[in-house]
């Protein structure tokens, strides 16, 4: 018989409580910072939001009025980036899911894996030899649009790849029985029982795009005014928040506001990615 006060019985317990204690510490502390960092967001990017503000051009470097033109090319950057990157990366998973040898498979995971962790600067550089100069495309919204199409593409494919895969085979196997050709298949049942998952992985492209600085630096520059085609040069809310930050004098509370408007889109994004995965689950269960 095991006394049960004996260090046996003592040791595994309390490695137990002191594991759960730190890990209790760290949440509690990312949960801290992240409050007290969205905090001082709020609290000094809300004396600078107003109706003018999302509505006026900057003026005086940006010390003054609004930031319009840099949600437009914001916009316009974004539209550029999932126009290219979402036929392409939808293309792509569909052929790695459905016609490509399984042999390949896990090559390529790993490939789109180092891809989709290669830091942005680097995207940036890419980006600024091949699009601004090589097509010649310059400083131009064009360019830091496909610029990002090729940062997140990789995540876009991996993203659609998971919601490919999770679709039951028997729906494969049935269409089989019943005679329907592969892409009546994929049109007919696969995409649809799939959608749910592609919409969260473009959701989490934009994500990742729409809070880009690095890359966007090299490629579609930092002209403030209202862009009046996509090529022309255009700068983006993350671009206008290190401006005003790091070069103009007086312009902390401005970048406050562009950060709080950033920020917001950000929760909003967030939000719809989790009510897609939570009507997600609700579906899966509902076919089980």
């Amino acid at each position: 018989m095991v006394c049960p006060w004996s260090n046996r019985h003592l040791r595994p317990v309390g490695k137990e409580q002191v594991a759960t204690l730190m890990v209790w510490l760290v949440a509690l502390g990312i949960t801290a910072l992240f409050i007290w960092l969205l905090s001082d967001v709020i609290w000094q990017g809300g004396q600078a939001i107003n109706g003018a503000f999302l509505t006026q051009v900057p003026a005086k470097a940006g010390r003054e009025g609004g930031i319009a033109p840099i949600l437009v090319s914001t916009g316009w950057v974004l539209g550029v980036c999932m126009g290219v990157s979402l036929p392409l990366g939808l293309g792509t998973a569909l052929f790695l899911t459905e016609f490509s040898p399984q042999q390949s498979h896990r090559a390529i995971r790993l490939s789109l894996d180092i891809l989709a962790g290669v830091p942005s600067i680097v995207f940036g550089l890419f980006g600024n030899a091949f699009f601004s100069k090589v097509l010649g495309l310059g400083f131009s919204i064009l360019s830091g649009g496909l610029t990002l199409a090729c940062m997140v593409l990789p995540i876009l494919i991996r993203s659609i790849q998971v919601g490919l895969v999770n679709v039951p085979g028997e729906y494969r196997q049935a269409s089989a029985a019943l005679g329907l050709s592969r892409f009546g298949t994929l049109k007919t049942l696969i995409l649809p029982a799939a959608l749910p998952g592609i919409a969260v992985g473009i959701l989490l492209g934009i994500g990742r795009a729409i809070a880009e600085t690095a890359a966007l630096i090299f490629t579609s520059g930092y002209v403030d005014r209202m862009p009046t085609s996509v090529l022309d040069s255009g700068r983006v809310l993350s671009i206008h928040i290190f401006d005003l930050a790091m070069n103009i004098p007086g312009g902390e509370q401005n970048a406050y506001g562009t950060a709080l408007v950033l920020v917001i889109l950000l929760i909003l994004i967030n939000t719809l990615v989790s009510g897609l995965a939570e009507r997600f689950r609700q579906s899966k269960l509902q076919i089980l």
